[in-house]
């Protein structure tokens, strides 16, 4: 959690009087993470590996039963506030964070939980567009919290796949499960191995010895993302069937590189496909071998592979940007860095950077300016650590 005294749980307490009033009805508070992933990029929808962890920033929520069919929904990050009667908490509001929780509260709707009424009062420190996930956040930390309040006692597991279903079906976005199972299971000097089709998972010891994660957003206005994210899609499902039948595999997160080099030659009128494909190969091998990278403390190895990654994202896989190349290259040439990459879905957003901890300062001044002289963009540098997944929060803790 972030450490800023406005956000402490006391003065959010305040907040959420004068916003809702008082009430002899207990107000409870869940904090839930940011993620980052560091490497296992497009992998996921695939069924193939990711390696995200969670991060020092987040939403909290304070959340408190009405019992009168009303729904009202805050945030100390927007204007906007909204009051829901029963029957209108089945459609999308708008188009704004509060089909967030919306979504949420359809899913326990569709399982045959019978809702009654709350307040909600969010306030989060990750900053909106950067990738590192606030939507998932949002919805995991609603999730649990009515799965605490409504004592529901679904898993952990069951919350996930609610929050993904909330965006999927409700929000309308197609994404897979990596941002919300790692929102939900992040564990602090953790990163998570996930095998994004069993849903098998490994929680690997992050420790970064020197260096610290820095993300850095681009600021770059996100243009065709969603179509081209299709695209990659359709292209990554024509290479599934070109190569099914040969080699056995029921998903591309399954295929080789060995596999895919056996069978170049399907790929005569499929020239995009086959690089999609290799991408994909070549990544989940990436991730593999970064879990003994960072057991063994070979952050260098982490670092190159990280690099390996950035390189096929924007060469094979073809989601990088101009923006996002500049501050890849302007990391790569700073002392001391071991590796820098973008992370999530690409066409701006965030870059992950491995940068030593006594050259953090440095790396902003010389990062910074060079990147706005190169792209008239202004970069944001956000050092994080990786957090604990959602959870409760009491009165000692920060927000």
């Amino acid at each position: 959690m972030s450490h800023t005294d406005e956000h402490s749980i006391e003065s959010l307490h305040d907040r959420f009087t004068q916003k809702f009033g008082r009430s002899e009805h207990a107000t409870a508070v869940f904090f839930a993470p940011g993620r980052v992933n560091l490497i296992g990029e497009y992998t996921d929808f695939t069924g193939g590996l990711v390696f995200p962890c969670g991060v020092d920033r987040g939403t909290t929520l304070l959340i408190r039963p009405t019992y009168n069919q009303q729904y009202r929904f805050a945030s100390t990050n927007f204007d906007l506030m909204a009051q829901l009667d029963q029957e209108e908490i089945s459609q999308t509001y708008g188009d704004n964070w509060i089909n967030y929780p919306l979504g949420i509260l359809d899913q326990f709707t569709r399982r045959g939980v019978e809702l009654t009424g709350f307040d909600c009062l969010y306030s989060g420190n990750i900053p909106n567009g950067a990738g590192l996930s606030s939507s998932a956040s949002i919805e995991v930390v609603t999730a649990y919290a009515l799965n605490e309040l409504l004592r529901t006692e679904l898993s952990l597991l069951e919350l996930v796949r609610i929050a993904q279903a909330a965006e999927n079906d409700f929000v309308g976005m197609q994404c897979g499960i990596m941002d919300q199972f790692a929102v939900a299971f992040a564990e602090t000097d953790h990163a998570i191995m996930l095998d994004c089709h069993s849903l098998e998972h490994r929680q690997v010891p992050l420790s970064l010895e020197g260096y610290s994660i820095v993300v850095t957003n681009t600021n770059q206005r996100r243009e065709l993302n969603e179509s081209a994210y299709n695209d990659r899609v359709r292209e990554c499902r024509r290479a599934l069937e070109l190569l099914a039948p040969v080699t056995g595999i029921s998903h591309l997160g399954q295929l080789q590189p060995d596999q895919l080099s056996a069978q170049e030659h399907l790929f005569a009128n499929d020239a995009i496909p086959l690089q999609r494909a290799r991408h994909i190969a070549e990544e989940n091998r990436r991730v593999r071998a970064a879990v003994p990278a960072l057991i063994a403390g070979d952050l260098q190895q982490f670092g190159n592979m990280m690099n390996e990654s950035h390189d096929s994202l924007r060469d094979l896989f073809e989601v990088s940007s101009e923006p996002l190349n500049h501050l890849v290259r302007l990391a790569r040439e700073q002392p001391g860095v071991l590796g820098s990459r973008l992370t999530g879905a690409g066409f701006g957003g965030c870059t992950v950077s491995l940068v030593p901890d006594d050259q953090v300062e440095r790396f902003k001044a010389m990062v910074g300016p060079a990147y706005t002289a190169a792209t008239g963009l202004t970069a944001d540098f956000y050092p994080i650590a990786p957090g604990n997944g959602v959870g409760p929060l009491t009165s000692g803790d920060k927000a």
